[in-house]
């Protein structure tokens, strides 16, 4: 048995001694190595530093463009909101300023107080200013060609003043909301003269 032990401690120092001869042979061969190779490894981590740097403002750029995307998005949905807002506020209010326009327009035409008209005009001059303050205009009808996009038909009728398809006749007022038309005119658009309306017709 000590022959045996002997033997196996023979054997471990002699691994151990190949272990050893194998750490100094790795140390001495990493000490050789060329000082371009240690460059190299410092070229690579800054390559790799710098690409992670970029890769670093990329997503910063991204972000920015996404925030920047999201706060236009934000405040182009808040405006649409304000006008949509306003623009139901106003449909509610443009029945009133019809009435009080045709109230006025009954006064003058049954020659009421003329203070009491004068001071009813001042008022409606003042509703009208504010109004137009939030963009709301009010459409030309009479006179002007039929346009589909502003006026709306209700009928045609022959006219000795305005030629045909010119609107000779506005029923109820139209406005535009900025560039957006709020309410069309309706209007008697003009078949022309009634004598040339009644050949046409027997045509």
């Amino acid at each position: 048995m000590a022959k045996k032990e002997k033997i196996q401690e023979e054997e471990l120092k002699a691994e151990e001694a190949i272990a050893e001869e194998a750490v100094e042979e790795t140390s001495e061969a990493v000490e050789e190595l060329p000082d371009t190779e240690v460059i190299e490894d410092e070229e690579t981590a800054q390559a790799v530093e710098e690409e992670e740097d970029e890769s670093l403002r990329d997503q910063l750029v991204r972000l920015q463009a996404d925030f920047t995307n999201f706060r236009n998005r934000t405040q182009r949905e808040r405006i649409e909101l304000y006008q949509r807002a306003n623009e139901d506020l106003l449909l509610e209010i443009l029945p009133v300023l019809d009435h009080y326009e045709m109230g006025l327009e009954t006064a003058e035409q049954h020659e009421a107080d003329k203070a009491v008209v004068d001071g009813f005009k001042m008022v409606y001059d003042q509703f009208r200013n504010v109004l137009k303050k939030f963009n709301l205009e009010p459409i030309e009808a009479v006179g002007q060609e039929f346009d589909p996009h502003k006026h709306e038909a209700l009928t045609h009728m022959p006219s000795d003043e305005y030629p045909a398809e010119v609107c000779s006749n506005q029923v109820r007022r139209g406005y535009m909301f900025g560039d957006k038309l709020l309410r069309a005119a309706q209007v008697v658009v003009s078949s022309g003269p009634a004598e040339a309306s009644a050949e046409k017709g027997a045509e």
